[in-house]
């Protein structure tokens, strides 16, 4: 079946025009419907970033659930992660974050969680969808019936319990200077009061939310201004959020950038030397580097890839039970937390290993020297461009060059009418050579 309305990671597009209103009111109404179970009172947590659509989305899901019957509980703006584990420790039935994570702000979407804190399966979100498509009018609920919806507070302080607890009580990070950014998004204010609480000295940037600068010149995705103010003020260290705080990227004491792929390899050795990890080994993307698989079967460790996209990393891991995994572009997953990526967990487990060893975050942060890694985009209007003769004995070429000490990654887009090459090895080179070659073969079979 055809999924038309969810993606990779939720429902997402252009507010107003992909997002709309009444999609969003058929949402809730399609969802409740599938997690109406039984004859208790029904409700649904809702959290959200700081977009200005925002504010139109959430009253349409309100009117969308209580329509249905379920109650709402409305938390305002909170990070992805904390409505996972919310829904969780509230037994909702549902909840739900109106998000685009690291997209500009004309962007939105709507994330699912199930009663278990976790992501929707693909099965699950494909009867939403089959409901969407459906007419809902006739499975209304009948006026005595209608949901009520309310504000709660609290939940940043809960949230903000939750995270420091994932660290040892005795745990100080007093002496630690940290600049956080946290994308003008949804951790602008639990992200700087919890690393307050844990006693850093804490300096914050993208914390003055407008309804149009999430993700604007700051955060995870655009480091050059933490980068900057972390080299200013002398910090020990900067933390980079995305808009919904689900990712992500370290900045050491130089400003040198430090991604997911080390982030993974620190905190799976920190695990490994502790005993916690639950298999040798972590999961991470066809994406990661070949420097942190190499890296980890140094140390004992496997590395297991799944397709991109932080919910095929979760599925890994929970079918084969590992604890640690992640995204080279910063979502890291710790499942003896977390149901999802959570930007600020990870960082406190990267931060606990600073404080633990004493050294530099450039040091602490630099488990591995990455390979050269080269990845081009070739866009086309129509076609099957990979099932071209031409395109296929264009890949066989360029894997032979690379052999057995690289890697050649050829996918379609899953958002956009674009085919990704993605090519490393240790001969940078080579690497280029292997890579342009797929993409002259690419765009000529695109023209």
């Amino acid at each position: 079946m055809v999924r038309r309305y969810f993606g990779t990671d939720g429902i997402r597009g252009r507010a107003n025009k992909v997002i709309t209103p009444e999609l969003a009111l058929r949402v809730g109404q399609a969802a409740g419907l599938m997690f109406r179970n039984g004859d208790h009172r029904h409700r649904v947590l809702i959290g959200k970033d700081t977009r200005l659509s925002g504010y139109m989305i959430e009253n349409a899901l309100v009117a969308g659930f209580t329509s249905v019957g379920m109650d709402v509980l409305l938390t305002g703006p909170i990070p992805t992660p904390a409505v996972g584990m919310l829904a969780r420790s509230m037994r909702a039935d549902l909840g739900v974050m109106i998000s685009a994570s690291h997209n500009p702000f004309d962007d939105n979407g709507i994330k699912l969680f199930g009663p278990d804190g976790f992501k929707l399966s693909d099965e699950v979100e494909l009867k939403i969808e089959a409901l969407l498509d459906s007419d809902l009018t006739k499975q209304l609920a009948e006026s005595h019936d209608l949901g009520r919806a309310r504000r709660i507070d609290g939940v940043q302080d809960r949230y903000i319990e939750f995270a420091k607890l994932t660290l040892p009580r005795h745990l100080s990070l007093e002496g630690l200077r940290v600049v956080i950014d946290c994308a003008n998004g949804a951790a602008y204010k639990v992200a700087p009061g919890a690393l307050w609480e844990m006693g850093a000295d804490v300096i914050s940037i993208g914390v003055e939310p407008d309804g149009f600068n999430i993700n604007k010149e700051c955060g995870s995705t655009d480091l050059a201004a933490i980068s900057r103010k972390v080299r200013e003020v002398r910090a020990d260290i900067g933390i980079a959020l995305d808009g919904d705080a689900d990712r992500v990227m370290i900045i050491d004491e130089r400003g040198h950038v430090v991604d997911g792929d080390q982030l993974m390899a620190v905190i799976a050795e920190s695990f490994k030397e502790d005993g916690r990890l639950t298999k040798p080994g972590i999961v991470s993307t066809v994406m990661s580097n070949l420097g942190l698989e190499r890296y980890l079967g140094s140390i004992g460790l496997d590395l297991l890839r799944t397709p991109v996209g932080d919910r095929y990393v979760l599925e890994r891991m929970r079918a084969d039970g590992y604890n640690v995994g992640g995204e080279q572009s910063g979502h890291i997953i710790l499942s003896d937390y977390t149901t999802t990526g959570d930007g600020l967990v990870a960082a406190l487990q990267v931060l606990a290993v600073v404080k633990r060893r004493n050294k530099p975050v450039s040091e602490v942060c630099h488990r591995f020297e990455p390979l050269p890694q080269i990845l081009k985009n070739v866009r086309f209007k129509a076609g099957k461009p990979l099932e071209s003769a031409t395109v296929k004995t264009a890949i066989a070429s360029a894997e032979e060059k690379l052999g057995r000490n690289g890697r050649l990654l050829v996918r379609p887009s899953g958002t956009e009418p674009v085919i990704r090459v993605m090519g490393e090895g240790d001969d940078k080179a080579v690497v280029e050579a292997a890579v342009d070659s797929v993409i002259d073969a690419l765009s000529q079979a695109a023209a």
